[in-house]
């Protein structure tokens, strides 16, 4: 069990103990213990002892005995009790947004609904409107959230797909020779609905046997063949494809499992589609695929049909970002808000990995629920970043500094957090909106526009607020968002978190072809959350991102003279 398992069962254990009139002080107690213990990353709470557990803030001495059960069992016996006596469809109610613990219960045990399915009828007819402390708003919002919900069945986020199809890849590698990772996974989808792979081999009937022994897979014998096996992995609903392919057709299918059909249709210089070439053909490598067809080669990650063919006009895929171009890492945060680690933890860390810069980049003040910098707070971590970065510059190692920011909530009415002189005092600013998500595109376009064009913004922070598989974001006009960004000289962030990679990709070129430099940002809560970056880089590349139009690509000089030009330019 991780920290985070355990930190989500108390967290479910109260909200199940506040859905059945549970004891409030007992609640509150398990409430107060997954908040503070999420916060907790310096050692598995696995390899603690229970002396050591109530030493930790929030935790008592009933928690630390909880703690110790779920370690050793996966659960504990008041958890299982309150899961045996909640319905499986009222558990599933959690994930809807916009009612939370209170509602849940007035749906289930004053309307006697049990399932989301007859919670979205008495939605429809109109009957959950007419709950006192509900109304027309609550309702709609609960369809929306529901039929969102609904449309997310059957997928999983990048890092989850790019995780399974990985572990799958080690178990079938332990039996083949030639197994490929393909589909979506490759190509870097933000959202995954299928893992697929590929076995090169001569015995489609050998590797089935083998398949099908595999620990974890489900088989699917309706849907399977002998040239293909599908199924689900174990405890997961997603669909799973293995196909079986001669080894000479290797690198042929795997260029075919891993294009859209859009890029697949392009016309090779003899009029044949790049699909009919590569099926005829058998070809060693995706390079000489493209070679044959006298076009110029496209990395997997763009093979969508969208836009890769004009952005290959005047770029190659050897100007695309990577990971090695990346020189710092903006928009963290650290103990002084919400997260896990201390600035000279997230800024070690940051060293250690070969970074030159670290952006601090903590919650403003009215983010009172992530514990927000008051004005007295920030004047606190500015003169710590003084101190550290004095150290930093006097221990003889490589260059590095923190750079002193903030992510300033983007209020109301679009004005930024903080009066003028406390916004001056920092290097960059993060502008982001976090709260009153249900705007409508008017509002949300005026509260965006406003921001961005405040002096103070550097950059555009998670531009929709979208949450994949979640929430879905706001509703926004992207090319007027880039289009104001370019004339206020306003980054634009991708969010790299798995949970956001938001600004989407799609509008990547239209941001370079406007001028905008965009930031790979982590929005790292602790220092783990760094390699974030690699989900930001695969879908800053899927959206044609090169290194040049990278913020974070700049060196160390080559940003304090960017934000200090932009500081001058603010004084004119």
């Amino acid at each position: 069990m991780t920290n985070e398992d355990i930190v989500e069962l108390l967290d479910l254990s109260a909200k199940l103990m506040e859905l059945h009139g549970g004891d409030p002080n007992k609640i509150k107690s398990y409430g107060t213990a997954a908040y503070y213990l999420d916060k907790f990353n310096e050692r598995p709470f696995s390899e603690m002892t229970e002396a050591e557990l109530v030493k930790l803030q929030g935790v008592g001495k009933s928690i630390a005995a909880r703690i110790i059960e779920i370690v050793n069992t996966g659960t504990f016996p008041e958890l299982q009790v309150l899961l045996e006596t909640t319905p499986e469809g009222v558990l599933e109610m959690f994930r809807i947004k916009g009612i939370g613990v209170k509602k849940i219960q007035v749906i289930w045990k004053e309307m006697g609904i049990e399932t989301v399915y007859e919670l979205e009828q008495a939605c429809l007819n109109g009957s959950v409107a007419k709950l006192k402390g509900f109304g027309g708003s609550t309702q709609q919002k609960i369809l929306e959230s529901i039929a969102f919900l609904k449309n997310q069945q059957g997928k999983v986020r990048m890092d989850k797909g790019a995780y399974l199809a990985g572990k799958l890849k080690e178990k079938l590698e332990q039996h083949f020779s030639s197994v490929a990772i393909s589909g979506d996974v490759r190509r870097g989808a933000e959202i995954v609905d299928r893992i697929s792979l590929l076995i090169g081999a001569d015995s489609p009937v050998s590797v089935q046997r083998v398949l099908d022994g595999v620990e974890d897979l489900v088989k699917n014998e309706k849907e399977s063949s002998p040239f293909i096996w599908r199924g689900i992995l174990r405890d997961s609903s997603l669909p799973v494809d293995i196909r079986v392919v001669a080894p000479a057709r290797l690198a042929s299918e795997l260029f075919l499992d891993s294009a859209g059909p859009d890029h697949l249709s392009r016309r090779a210089v003899d009029g044949t589609s790049l699909f009919q070439l590569v099926s005829r053909n058998n070809f060693e490598t995706e390079e000489t695929i493209y070679e044959s067809a006298g076009l110029p080669f496209i990395v997997p990650e763009m093979r969508e049909g969208i836009h890769e063919w004009s952005w290959s006009e005047s770029r190659n895929a050897n100007e695309l970002v990577t990971w090695e171009d990346l020189r710092g890492i903006l928009h963290n945060h650290s103990t002084y808000s919400d997260g896990r680690n201390t600035l000279k933890q997230m800024a070690d860390y940051c060293r250690e990995l070969g970074f030159e810069y670290l952006g601090i980049a903590d919650h403003s003040q009215s983010a009172a629920y992530a514990n927000g910098l008051t004005p007295e707070r920030v004047s606190a971590q500015l003169s710590e970043i003084d101190f550290l970065n004095t150290q930093y510059a006097t221990d003889g190692g490589r260059p590095f500094k923190i750079l002193k920011g903030i992510e300033s909530d983007i209020l109301g009415d679009g004005s930024l957090d903080y009066t003028d002189d406390v916004l001056a005092g920092f290097d960059y600013v993060v502008a982001s909106v976090h709260s009153n998500l249900t705007m409508t595109k008017s509002k949300a376009m005026e509260r965006l526009l406003t921001a961005i064009a405040n002096p103070f913004t550097t950059i555009l922070g998670h531009p929709t607020g979208r949450l994949l598989l979640s929430r879905a974001g706001y509703e926004v006009d992207h090319k007027v968002i880039i289009d104001a960004c370019a004339a206020h000289n306003v980054v634009l962030e991708i969010n790299a978190s798995p949970w956001r990679l938001d600004l989407d990709w799609r509008w990547i070129q239209y941001c370079m072809e406007k001028g905008v430099l965009l930031s790979i940002n982590p929005d790292a809560h602790e220092t783990a959350g760094y390699h974030d970056m690699r989900y930001g880089v695969t879908v800053g590349r899927k959206g044609g991102l090169t290194k040049a139009s990278t913020f974070n690509a700049l060196s160390l000089t080559e940003i304090e003279a960017w934000l200090d030009n932009r500081k001058r330019q603010l004084m004119i």
